[in-house]
């Protein structure tokens, strides 16, 4: 409890870096004829607040938009309605001009290292890229950071003229991570980093992420559905289910005292390296729905042991369960 309250006012203290509101994302579904037939609502008013130096974990099953998400924060796929308020300016309403300025701030690391990196471009000449597209020093200054940043991630400075294909899966993701870096950014998009490399790889570069943040003074989205990754490095963790943000909290309070059904199920299953602990198992019934026609009421209720009339006509709200701890659910209201 004490460790929460130091935690509490030490994000109270610092700055509100990025605060996202009512975004949504729907993607339209067109007929052979080009007509609009429906949209595949892929977020739908997701709220949160991401502080200075601090990490917010998005979790959920694959396809609940975690990644749309982080994509239409930075306007890689722009978002449908809300508001994306960085350093106190709405992004998501300037042109494109005037966020190209904002721009260089926000940073995004991909989930494959293997299709992020042009395989036709030596790996020095795509981490100098983002300095040319931002005018940010002459050809030498940009070449001496690349190698500095090629250094800091744990690449040797002579292979600065290599191609992608010379280099190992976690290589690629570090080289990621120094591309990302050349701007000298203050929020870093994480998406699924780690999920694609080697679990003995996976710890290399979640350490190298947290002494980056460090050094760099960096706030990160970080976004998976391995529990255990998040649970390491996350700070605050949302929980997503079919777009929708069903849980928010610290990660200690998450994995001590979860609350909605859908979290509950998510924790039962990360697996329990001792097996004389006995731990109790919730298995879903039925499948995720379709975006496309999302179910009435709580999003939630078609697969919820604990539904009730209320959730199939009511849509519950994420508001404050304890201090700091949101919930989306009526068996809290």
């Amino acid at each position: 409890m004490l460790k929460q309250q130091v935690e509490k006012e030490i994000v109270n203290q610092s700055m509100s870096l990025l605060q996202v509101k009512n975004l949504k994302k729907y993607f339209p579904i067109t007929s052979p004829f080009g007509r609009t037939i429906g949209q595949v609502k892929a977020v739908e008013n997701i709220e949160f607040n991401l502080h200075e130096r601090r990490t917010l974990g998005l979790v959920g099953e694959s396809g609940c938009g975690k990644s749309t998400t982080g994509r239409a924060i930075l306007r890689l796929t722009e978002p449908t309605n809300g508001s994306v308020i960085y350093k106190g300016g709405d992004v998501a309403k300037l042109k494109k001009r005037e966020f190209k300025k904002v721009r260089k701030e926000m940073q995004m690391v991909f989930q494959d290292p293997h299709s992020s990196l042009n395989p036709k471009k030596r790996i020095g000449e795509m981490i100098e890229e983002p300095m040319v597209i931002h005018h940010i020093g002459n050809k030498k200054e940009r070449m001496e950071r690349a190698m500095d940043l090629l250094r800091r991630t744990g690449i040797r400075e002579d292979q600065y003229f290599r191609f992608p294909h010379e280099f190992s899966g976690g290589q690629r993701q570090r080289i990621g991570i120094a591309r990302a870096l050349a701007v000298d950014p203050t929020l870093v998009v994480l998406d699924e980093p780690v999920s694609a490399l080697d679990v003995s790889i996976q710890s290399q570069v979640i350490n190298l992420l947290e002494e980056i943040q460090d050094e760099f003074k960096l706030a990160y989205l970080f976004i998976s559905h391995d529990l255990s990754v998040v649970r390491h490095i996350a700070d605050e963790i949302g929980v997503m289910y079919l777009g929708h943000m069903v849980e928010k909290t610290s990660t200690d309070e998450l994995f001590s005292e979860p609350l909605h059904p859908y979290t509950k199920a998510l924790l039962s299953s990360i697996p329990v390296p001792d097996r004389k602990i006995k731990r109790e198992r919730i298995i879903l019934k039925g499948d995720v729905p379709s975006p496309i026609n999302p179910p009435t009421g709580c999003v939630f209720h078609t697969r919820c042991p604990y539904v009730m009339d209320r959730c199939i006509v009511e849509k519950p709200v994420l508001h404050e369960r304890y201090s700091g701890h949101e919930v989306a659910c009526h068996l809290y209201d």
